[in-house]
């Protein structure tokens, strides 16, 4: 049932309690998280001593672990037996077991121990917590809960962040930061145990493998998937690649942007995106999925066609990138939302969590192609890092043709 509200809480969308508790937990836990994601490379290079590559291959360890994760996420939250709640409960488990691995590592096997059991228990969370918001909300209300999802993470991730550096400045106890991570794993586990109920209503027999054929033969929702890479690829640019562009390469600017100027930049994105992402909803209500997701795709490449003006202009370069990771907060705004909606509208209530674990595997295939495609171009000529943002913003033309398709088929189904 929605909550009441006051009307000074009336801008807030009117959603069943659940979600709002769902969404309070992943704040908490997400909070957590912030604390390791920035500092964990810093603290296994500087004080435990590996090597950045084995740092490096240790964290992309998580994506591959992520994989087997959604898998299983997919068809465990469409089972009779675990259902949505319990393979939230899991997901929990494993990612506290992860934070304390982390915590106590001192080499390199622990430390790709640590980050694999986190790489599962993420992939676990996002196919079960997706399927229970759609089960607990109409599809009037879909955009507004999802965008309500990825703000707690957002918000939850910064200030993570936030806290984590005051920490790590005033106490040096980095391991605390894992404990911490841990406790917030602990405290999502409750939330769900005490104040969440099982929203899965299963109908028929549940087979995982005929399950997973039946999605992967709706060309609905292969055709999205080709779109939603490109989409997750865009956004692993933002963390992975831009930070080093804008040291590297910024023209008659040898030294870039300093660290603080960067953080300040990525804060900004972080604060545009939070504060836009209820209201932006209203707009987003008025179109189509599908066409919400080519507003985004446009606004993508508009972004990363002022990340090129930042790198190739003479001067004024803060406010240019300013306005380019303004346009890529709204990019991620419109994108987050219609992302899992429209996932949710192609798929039949019973097959839910595995059509949800198709849309989070498109993440981790985007978190392999993103970092090393930036890389790679970073580490050519300056004409070709520059060239791979005009080369980002060329290819939105093909992600908005598939979308355009993609429309065509959704509303065929609908006649």
């Amino acid at each position: 049932m929605p909550i009441r509200q006051s009307k000074l809480l009336s801008w807030l969308p009117a959603l069943n309690y659940q979600v709002w508790v769902l969404a309070a937990g992943r704040l908490l836990s997400q909070t957590g998280s912030g604390f390791t994601l920035f500092y964990a490379p810093i603290f296994f290079v500087n004080q435990v001593g590996l090597s950045a590559t084995q740092v490096g291959v240790g964290l992309g360890s998580a994506s591959i672990s992520g994989v087997v994760g959604r898998l299983l996420g997919g068809s465990f939250a469409d089972s009779p037996f675990w259902g949505r709640r319990r393979t939230l409960l899991l997901s929990a488990i494993v990612s506290a077991i992860a934070s304390i691995v982390l915590a106590i590592s001192h080499n390199f096997l622990v430390f790709v121990a640590g980050n694999l059991l986190m790489g599962l228990g993420i992939g676990l969370y996002w196919p079960a917590n997706e399927a229970m918001v759609a089960d607990l909300t109409t599809p009037a209300q879909r955009n507004e809960a999802f965008a309500l999802t990825r703000l707690s993470d957002s918000l939850g991730l910064g200030l993570g962040v936030v806290l984590g550096g005051l920490l790590v400045g005033t106490t040096g106890a980095y391991r605390a930061l894992f404990v911490i991570d841990a406790i917030s794993f602990v405290v999502l586990f409750a939330v769900v145990y005490w104040a969440i109920a099982e929203s899965h209503k299963p109908t028929g027999d549940h087979k995982a493998i005929r399950d997973w054929q039946q999605a992967l033969r709706d060309r609905r929702l292969l055709t999205y998937a080709v779109a939603n890479v490109l989409f997750t690829t865009y956004l692993m640019q933002i963390n992975s690649t831009m930070p080093l562009y804008f040291t590297n390469f910024l023209s008659n600017l040898p030294t870039g942007f300093s660290p603080p100027t960067l953080s300040a930049l990525f804060t900004w994105h972080m604060v545009v995106a939070v504060v836009c992402q209820l209201p932006a909803v209203q707009v987003l209500n008025r179109f189509s999925r599908a066409q919400g997701l080519i507003l985004s795709a446009i606004l993508w490449g508009a972004g990363f066609g002022l990340v090129w003006v930042t790198g190739v202009v003479s001067s004024h370069h803060l406010l240019w990138a300013i306005l380019a990771l303004g346009m890529l907060a709204l990019a991620t705004v419109a994108y987050m939302p219609s992302a899992s909606s429209i996932t949710v509208e192609m798929a039949p209530e019973s097959l839910r969590g595995v059509y949800l674990a198709v849309n989070s595997q498109c993440w981790a295939i985007g978190a392999f192609i993103g970092p090393p495609l930036g890389g790679w171009a970073l580490d050519q000529s300056t004409p070709v890092a520059h060239g791979l943002w005009i080369g980002l913003a060329f290819s939105v033309s093909i992600t908005i043709l598939v979308l355009q398709r993609l429309d065509r088929m959704m509303k065929q189904l609908k006649q």
